[in-house]
């Protein structure tokens, strides 16, 4: 699924080539994050050649078994892993930022291209399914990024799968999302449609509201993001309550701090959610704000 959406939003010039042999695998992870991680690393990929004329996007996927002394290096326990490795031919990464990429917001790149979220997330997202991330760069020849991820043996894997809980809370109504990073928007009308829910996801608060004026009875809430251009999550939800005061709107931040839930419910906001997006909590956030206000 990743590939195939990765596939239609890459510009051409990029040469995307895939080595994807291990097809039979399983490991233990929400499907949703790994494709997250997917786009995370694709997009910083194809950011990285965006100035070239061509490039090349490698994404292998490869069962491979990891002795003792391998395990030292890359910290992990020695045994039989899935090993994600996706790589470009762009710029490279400086020795010095290279030792600080996974700190959350730190980014190389312009205002209003990125948080430099992406890196700290999906190394939080492999740390908590037991895997490993190691980055290779040598500025001016590209970069890897190789991903660990224990492998599930057949009978483990069975047997995990039937006693997995599932306990998210589904729905089917009518959700306005928008953000303004198109990965956010793409992960984000993922999990919701995982969960049931009709999705119109947008990059723009003011295509957002605009969609909400021309019909304000076709949707049953909003999910925005705070931090937007032109106008922020705030605004567009006042604007949205003048319309309709009644209107279940959720406000999402990776900057928690800036923001209280105290802050959010004087502007009428009904809940607030933390970046990254995680399913679980979503999908009972979601059910709260809907059935307290219906």
């Amino acid at each position: 699924e990743s590939l195939t959406l990765l596939r239609a939003t890459i510009p051409t010039n990029i040469d995307f080539q895939t080595n994807i042999k291990a097809t039979g695998s399983k490991i233990m992870a929400d499907p949703t994050q790994i494709h997250q991680i997917i786009l995370n690393l694709c997009t910083n990929a194809y950011h990285a050649m965006e100035q070239q004329q061509e490039g090349v996007l490698d994404i292998d996927l490869v069962d491979e078994e990891i002795d003792s002394r391998q395990a030292q290096a890359v910290n992990l326990m020695p045994g039989t892993y899935v090993k994600l490795s996706i790589s470009d031919t762009g710029a490279g990464i400086s020795p010095e930022n290279l030792d600080r990429i996974f700190d959350p917001f730190f980014t190389t790149k312009e205002q209003g291209k990125g948080t430099g979220m992406g890196l700290s997330v999906v190394h939080g997202i492999v740390k908590s399914c037991e895997g490993a991330i190691v980055a290779r760069s040598k500025e001016g020849q590209g970069s890897t990024f190789s991903l660990y991820f224990p492998k599930l043996a057949e009978e483990e894997s069975l047997t995990k799968e039937k006693s997995s809980p599932k306990g998210l809370q589904q729905g089917h109504e009518k959700i306005l999302f928008v953000d303004d990073e198109p990965s956010l928007v793409e992960l984000g009308q993922l999990i919701l449609e995982h969960l049931g829910y009709e999705v119109t996801a947008v990059t723009s608060s003011i295509e957002a509201l605009r969609l909400f004026q021309l019909d304000p009875g076709q949707y049953d809430l909003l999910i925005t993001d705070q931090s937007m251009p032109k106008m922020n999550g705030c605004q567009l939800a006042k604007e949205v309550l003048a319309v309709r005061p009644d209107f279940p709107v959720i406000l999402c931040s990776g900057y928690g701090s800036l923001m209280s839930q105290e802050d959010v419910k004087t502007v009428g906001i009904k809940q607030f959610i933390r970046k990254p997006y995680d399913t679980a909590i979503i999908s009972t956030v979601l059910r709260e704000a809907l059935d307290t206000s219906s």
